[in-house]
């Protein structure tokens, strides 16, 4: 239980607060001196290269620490007395870790999904407290299995709700405990989640369609997350429905976070061919186009609209559908973000281009287009900027090639509308 408005109107036991947070202790332990502490908050202490207890500046003949469970109990009796709202309720704080340790002993052995439930929901509030929790949770072996198979178990057709509200539970508990976890934790969950005869994927998309907004993100996340490798890429490309989900998930009235999260999710699955194709296939490039000439667009969803494009182009099919109808619109969007956005975008930008209008050369009227909306102009100023040396040379090649192969007249038209451009 931290300090919160209740705490204003309650005298809380000088025994039961944490010498160093001095807030009410969740897990007290004690050190050699004797000397009881939080346990996150000494555990903190101790990481930060510290021999000393806090309280005494007693050199620690030893780093370990014991629970004081006697105190903890007195702590929890005391809580339970007066640990009431204004209006009746329970005042909920973070859960110790020996009652997380009976939650999960519970979840595995009881069939009720309402109190499966009231002990997923502990679990949450702990997990969300500290980095050390959910450290402490991902190191059970049992943990991240029961979690899938509580995902697995949502079935779209229930009317089960506090299935349902299980399912989404553990996808937030997952996108909470390994958001930028390592490669071996990715690994682990992605074999857990993908040999479950697909019931998680299902799963996962069904909270994509129906979810609100948080749970959306919080699924194309862990859709990311365990897109490990090329053979998970394609499992995952394969489901039917996932992948056209994704795409309109990046449609421009799309929530600008569910937006950004999604094209990250379809940049990590496309660098598998076969996943290419099958985004090329769905459109996708007429989602970024969209993207790309919309003037009010966050630089994240930019840089990862261009970066997918520029995936994409590698494949023929993609280079036509980048230069093919609509007016060239989208050769005309990836020009207009060219020293308008970043750096990044920019280096993204300039590769695309070269890459339809040097490398491969299908489509003079990618060329044109370029000159058409001053791109000669703008990849002037990329080679005298700050960009990485590949990128100037990509530019330098680009220029040569349009002033060569461009028709007199559209050097004209491009050389009379000319403006002075200055990068981002």
């Amino acid at each position: 239980m931290g300090r919160d408005e209740t705490e204003r109107y309650i005298t809380v036991p000088s025994l039961f607060r944490c010498p160093i947070s001095l807030d009410v202790m969740r897990s007290p332990v004690s050190l050699c001196t004797g000397v009881t502490y939080d346990r996150a908050s000494i555990q903190r202490w101790l990481d930060g290269g510290n021999n000393t207890c806090p309280a005494t500046m007693q050199i620690l003949r030893t780093k370990d620490f014991v629970p004081n469970l006697t105190l903890q109990r007195l702590i929890k009796a005391w809580s339970d007395s007066v640990g009431r709202r204004a209006d009746g309720s329970p005042l909920r704080g973070i859960p110790t870790v020996e009652e997380v340790n009976e939650s999960l002993r519970r979840l595995s052995l009881e069939k009720d999904d309402e109190i499966r439930l009231e002990n997923l929901s502990r679990i949450v509030r702990f997990a969300k407290d500290s980095d050390a929790n959910r450290e402490f949770l991902w190191k059970r072996k049992d943990f991240a299995p029961m979690l899938v198979d509580i995902i697995a178990a949502v079935d779209g057709g229930t009317r089960a709700t506090a299935k349902i509200k299980l399912g989404l539970l553990a996808i937030m508990i997952l996108d909470t405990i390994i958001k930028g976890g390592k490669e071996r934790d990715r690994e682990r969950l992605s074999k857990l989640m993908l040999t479950d005869g697909g019931g998680c994927l299902a799963a996962l998309l069904l909270a994509i369609r129906r979810g609100n907004l948080k749970t959306k993100i919080e699924s194309v996340r862990v859709l990311e997350m365990i897109s490990f490798d090329a053979t998970s890429n394609e499992i995952i490309s394969e489901c039917d429905g996932i992948v056209p989900e994704l795409i309109k998930s990046i449609s421009s009235d799309t929530d600008p976070s569910l937006k950004e999260a999604s094209l990250s999710f379809l940049i990590t699955i496309s660098t598998s061919k076969r996943v290419r194709s099958k985004l090329i296939a769905e459109k996708a490039i007429t989602k970024i186009k969209d993207i790309l000439l919309m003037e009010t667009t966050s630089v994240a969803v930019t840089e990862k609209s261009l970066k997918l494009l520029e995936t994409l182009s590698s494949k023929r099919e993609g280079r036509s559908e980048i230069c093919g109808g609509d007016g060239g619109r989208c050769v005309e969007g990836v020009v207009r973000k060219l020293l308008k956005v970043s750096a990044a975008a920019t280096e993204h930008a300039v590769t695309i281009l070269w890459c339809l209008c040097y490398v491969f050369r299908e489509d003079k009227k990618a060329e044109e287009t370029v000159v058409r909306c001053n791109g000669l102009t703008k990849l002037l100023v990329v080679i005298q900027s700050s960009c990485s040396p590949v990128v100037r040379q990509m530019a330098k090649d680009l220029i040569k090639v349009l002033k060569v192969n461009t028709s007199a007249s559209v050097l004209s038209a491009y050389e009379t509308n000319t403006t002075h451009i200055t990068p981002f």
